[in-house]
Formats: C-alpha cells, structure tokens, sequence
C-alpha cells in the first residue's frame, strides 16, 4: 500500500510540474541596474534569472539590417531628435545611445549571446512593416540568421501580422514554434492555418477564458502578455496557461514555483 501511494504522489509531482506555467521576461530582464529594454545586458539577465525565454523586437533598418529594438521610434516623444527605425540606417541608428549606453543591437549580436545559454530561448517578435513583400523578405532573413547561428532548436516566434505569422509557417522548418499576438483569431481558426500557439493580452484571455480549454483540447500553447501585478499573475497560473510573458520575471518565478 505504501508502495502504490507513493507511486501516486510521485505521478502527481510530475503531472504538477509538466502543468506548471513559464516565465517569459518580456524584452528582457530588463529591471536590473544597467539593462534597458532589447539590450544585450537585459538578455544576459534573462538567462542569469534562469527563465524559459526572453522576448525581444526585431525590425529591419533603412539599409536593410535586422535589429532588435521595439521601434517605431528610437527616442522618447519629446525628443527633438528622435529617429524612425525603419526609415533610419544602422549607423545612425547606432549613433544614439539606449538607456543603459548600449548601441542598438543586431540580431546578429543578439543571437551571439543567445547561444551563450542554450536553456533560455529566445522568442522572436517580427515587427510590422510597410507592405508584405518587405514583411517576407524580414521573416527570410530572420530565419538566414537563426540558422547562420544554428539556433533553430532555440527559437520561436511571434508577431501581430498574420502575413508575417503565415510566412514563417510556411518557410520555417517543420515543428518551429508560431504564435500569434493580436488576440483577434479563435483557437480553432489557428489550429487550421497551421500555428503552434496563441499569444493573446491578458485582456483577452480574460474575455475569452474558454479559449484556453479550447486551445490546449486543440494542442496549442497558450502565451499571455504582458503580465505584471501579482493579482494578473496569480489567475493566468490558476487558469494553466502554458506561458507567461512579464516584465517582473522576478515576482512570477516566485509565484509559479511555489
């Protein structure tokens, strides 16, 4: 009997834990003192905090290079001098300093230091851009440089545009992890078109509760973003979405392994 009831409790701590919700820092740990938001110091950080991924923002310069920057705008608003990201080149762009006195990265850099922690994915956001024939020729080039960088095992991605998420689909090696983010597209419409997982705003997993059910029934993964306050976490763990993507990485480490 002691032997069958520890069978059970040992099962249950494997289910508990195959269940248990990972931490996406949202464009990196970028809270700790000397990273900013897309820097090489935030993805450093992500790795050291030992979380599932790191988020970060991919956009395509004047002169056609892929940089890791949220854009549209390099800047605040009420700076006389800010620049556009894509209609700026790299050189200029990497002119002007981030927060923390990095350069804006490329994503070469950036996948440099990806490969430093193999157990840390990077989750890529492909940024909208002005027509879908620049949005494919984005989407192949992200994919060149992943697999220049043999990080196709450690790579998934995301994006607002459903030509994007559609292009990487269909270019992308079988079993490459596409989510999308907008929100506005149903578990089952997604399960169709060949995506891997959903990435909706907390907002509208709170609308549409069923839809993590109904995704997980469909097996697709369920991402919520951007998840900051403990009350937010705490019901996206008890409402067993596979991923959550915060920018206090910290707080829902804490509360997902208790």
């Amino acid at each position: 009997m002691k032997k069958l009831i520890f069978a059970a409790a040992a099962l249950f701590s494997v289910t508990a834990l195959q269940a248990q919700s990972q931490v996406i820092a949202h464009r990196g740990f970028h809270a700790k003192e000397g990273a900013a938001r897309n820097t090489i110091a935030s993805l450093a950080n992500a790795q050291e905090l030992g979380v599932y991924g790191s988020e970060c923002d991919v956009n395509m310069t004047a002169d056609g290079e892929l940089v890791v920057i949220h854009g549209p705008w390099l800047g605040d608003k009420n700076d006389p001098d800010r620049l556009a990201v894509q209609q700026s080149d790299l050189a200029t762009l990497r002119s002007k300093r981030l927060e923390n006195g990095e350069p804006v990265p490329t994503l070469d850099e950036y996948l440099d230091q990806a490969a430093k922690d193999s157990d840390c994915k990077l989750i890529i956001e492909i940024k909208d851009h002005d027509t879908p024939q620049i949005e494919t020729k984005v989407v192949k080039m992200v994919l060149d440089a992943v697999k220049r960088h043999k990080l196709q095992d450690q790579v998934e991605y995301i994006a607002f545009r459903e030509h994007v998420c559609n292009e990487l689909i269909r270019l992308a090696p079988a079993g490459t992890k596409v989510a999308y983010l907008n929100g506005t597209l149903n578990p089952k419409y997604l399960k169709a078109a060949g995506y891997t997982g959903l990435d909706y705003k907390i907002d509208v997993l709170k609308k549409h509760p069923k839809w993590i059910e109904e995704a997980h029934k469909l097996g697709l993964t369920v991402n919520v973003w951007t998840v900051n306050t403990t009350e937010d976490l705490k019901w996206v763990i008890d409402h067993n979405v596979d991923y959550i993507t915060t920018d206090n990485p910290e707080e829902a480490l804490r509360l997902t392994q208790k």
